[in-house]
This record gives structure tokens, C-alpha cells and sequence, in this order.
């Protein structure tokens, strides 16, 4: 999976911030300070991926998609965040 566009990282930090709204949370940051966070994670997903997908056991390294391989890793910290 490539880098998200300039235009894709903006639309994320908006989505973002609307779900820390609509949850009552408050942003400790600055949009710019936000979205060199966005910019900072879409780069460690793609500096790291070939360690996650190293992670996988057979089968699943070599059967899933990309894409299966992303909505695992999204599942997983989706349930971790939610049991924090």
C-alpha cells in the first residue's frame, strides 16, 4: 500500500477530529502539531509493514491481501483501544 496523499492525510486528521467531538474528547494540540501526527503515522505504517507482515505465521503472510492484512492489524488495535 502506498502513502497517503496530501489530500488523504487531511481528510483523516478531519475525520479524527470529528470522532474526538462527537466523543466530548479534547485535542491537547494545534491542527499543524495534529497533522504532522497523521503524517508521522502514515509513514511508520509504511516504514514498518514488511515487519508486520513478517510477524504474520503462515498461512496467513502468504494468503491475505494486503488489504485482509490491514483490516487484521485495524482490528486488533481497534479491540485493544476499546479494552484500554
Amino acid at each position: 500500500m502506498a502513502l497517503l496523499t496530501g489530500a488523504q492525510r487531511t481528510l483523516c486528521r478531519q475525520d479524527w477530529t470529528e470522532q474526538l467531538m462527537a466523543a466530548a474528547e479534547t485535542i491537547g494540540i494545534m491542527r499543524a502539531q495534529l497533522q504532522a501526527a497523521i503524517d508521522a503515522t502514515d509513514a511508520w505504517i509504511d516504514a514498518n509493514a514488511a515487519v508486520f507482515n513478517a510477524a504474520l505465521p503462515l498461512p496467513a503472510r502468504t494468503a491475505l491481501t494486503v488489504k485482509q492484512k490491514l483490516r487484521l492489524f485495524m482490528a486488533v488495535a481497534k479491540r485493544r483501544y476499546e479494552v484500554s
